[in-house]
């Protein structure tokens, strides 16, 4: 049983220390599972995730998300035409309008050691992270939790075959302004909402 599943089926306590990382103070961050990684500094970061059983449980979260933020009815930047399909339902206006509510896509990969979310032209295609709204909506899987950059990009080589253009992360969340490393540089700060979606 995974990370996620855990705690969101039982109430635990932990007794171990928790220091600023988000980690054990007693235990090397590459130690912890990577959803539990993920978690704790995606979460850090001001993140919101949303896990989901499966599919139906993302729609509902999904649907809610729109009425907490007042986007029923709203325009949404969305670039790919399978999540365009997937979220037909909702009455939303797709365009590419960077000045739309919010942004809707999936991703490539979840980068646990970074807590952020590995993208490319394949969500953004040539945009720049500040050319998309502020607002994001994203759609992952558990099985794209990954420890870091290097193994998504290994894992984007081996599916396609190529590595495709304009790789970023999205991994500064509400007012967090610190850039971790290169693949961040041109990053702003985006509020994101990730509908993380059970499928191990």
């Amino acid at each position: 049983m995974n990370f996620f599943k855990k705690i969101f089926t039982k109430n635990t306590t932990s007794t171990k220390s928790v220091d600023d990382s988000g980690s054990s103070k007693y235990m090397p961050t590459d130690d912890i599972p990577v959803d539990e990684q993920f978690m704790l500094k995606f979460t850090k970061k001001n993140g919101k995730f949303l896990y989901c059983d499966n599919i139906q449980e993302a729609h509902e979260a999904f649907e809610n998300i729109l009425i907490e933020n007042d986007w029923l009815n709203a325009e949404v930047c969305c670039l790919q035409n399978t999540i365009k399909d997937e979220f037909s339902g909702y009455n939303l206006t797709f365009s590419a309008n960077e000045k739309a509510s919010f942004y809707l896509s999936d991703c490539e990969y979840l980068i646990s050691r970074i807590g952020g979310i590995l993208v490319s032209s394949n969500q953004l295609k040539e945009k720049k992270l500040h050319e998309i709204p502020d607002q994001l909506v994203v759609i992952a899987y558990t099985s794209q939790l990954i420890r870091d950059i290097s193994e998504g990009l290994k894992g984007i080589k081996h599916k396609t075959g190529i590595i495709p253009s304009n790789i970023t992360t999205i991994q500064h969340f509400g007012s967090t302004k610190q850039n971790d490393d290169f693949m961040s540089y041109g990053s702003s700060s985006k509020n994101l909402y990730l509908l993380l979606v059970e499928d191990l």
